[in-house]
């Protein structure tokens, strides 16, 4: 009987985490409600609570759960895609995703634009998650012998999600497309 109840409450800890992960990629941190959120869910306001002491430890599980997918992702790149230039190729379609959902951004994205605004734990996460994200791209860089890799990676960051922030401003993700074309056009990003 315990087993159920530990298996109950971990799968409303996980709803729990879905929701919020979408309430931030559309809202942004600020966004997060816990009545709205336990509305969603199917829950009682109180009992996300049970789950996360506060918002800001909601936020930050949010967006380290955000980064540790992420992060799977970028492995499974590297592990479908013996060429970098192939995995540099492919990284654009991560940020592509999220305005597939509903015009959504990517949820660190949205999280560094109120970074003055969030608590520290969740600071933490967002500049993990830039970190992780940089240090991919540098290292896909120096593989396929694209130099200088450091700034370089800052700058593919940087370029991939300010197109998506263009796209979702016109809810338009073929313009993505197009800016990332454009990026690889002048050489930002292998062709």
């Amino acid at each position: 009987m315990r087993r159920r109840a530990r298996d109950v409450s971990q799968n409303s800890r996980e709803a729990i985490l879905a929701a919020a992960r979408l309430r931030v990629q559309a809202h942004g941190y600020g966004g997060l409600s816990f009545r709205e959120l336990a509305a969603e869910v199917g829950i009682k306001a109180p009992s996300i609570f049970h789950h996360f002491a506060s918002k800001a430890e909601l936020g930050a599980a949010v967006a380290r759960r955000y980064r540790e997918d992420t992060g799977a992702t970028l492995a499974a790149i590297v592990a479908e895609s013996p060429d970098p230039a192939t995995r540099l190729r492919r990284y654009p379609g991560l940020f592509r995703l999220a305005l597939e959902s509903q015009n959504r951004l990517c949820l660190a994205s949205f999280m560094t634009a109120e970074l003055d605004d969030l608590p520290a734990p969740v600071q933490e996460e967002v500049r993990a998650f830039a970190a992780m994200n940089i240090a991919w791209l540098e290292a896909q860089l120096a593989a396929a012998g694209l130099a200088p890799a450091g700034p370089r990676a800052q700058a593919i960051f940087a370029a991939i999600t300010g197109a998506q922030l263009l796209a979702r401003g016109r809810a338009d993700p073929a313009l993505f497309d197009a800016v990332v074309e454009s990026y690889r056009a002048a050489g930002l990003i292998p062709a």
